[in-house]
């Protein structure tokens, strides 16, 4: 079974940056599409940015050219590099690890999430 711890989180001014990590075991880390979601209070959870095995990537809208996921294979860690974050970016974290190799398959496991707060 897949398990996925993520660290990171925390609060920051507007304009600052986070790194958020997520450690992966028990599951083949290289193969499967891994991703990052939010979810704000009252709202929907959203996916944020996806990577394949590859390194192709995704973004939402939103977070384009703010966000960059990035994977060790070696360490088998995910990461997402947030900056000049924005107060709407307010929410917890989650990672996932996908059922295969794109985000299309669905997600298989959640981490338990992580907090970011940013300020104005």
């Amino acid at each position: 079974q897949v398990q996925l711890v993520e660290s990171g989180g925390g609060l920051v001014q507007a304009g600052g940056s986070l790194r958020l990590s997520c450690a992966v075991s028990g599951g083949i880390f290289s193969i499967n599409a891994m991703g990052w979601y939010r979810q704000a209070p009252g709202k929907e959870r959203e996916r944020v940015a996806a990577i394949r095995s590859g390194g192709s990537t995704y973004y939402a809208d939103s977070v384009k050219g703010r966000f960059t996921i990035s994977r060790d294979n070696a360490k088998n860690t995910l990461y997402l590099q947030m900056n000049s974050l924005k107060p709407e970016d307010t929410a917890m974290y989650y990672c996932a690890a996908f059922r295969g190799a794109t985000m299309y398959n669905g997600v298989g496991s959640w981490g338990q999430g992580t907090q970011v707060t940013v300020s104005s």
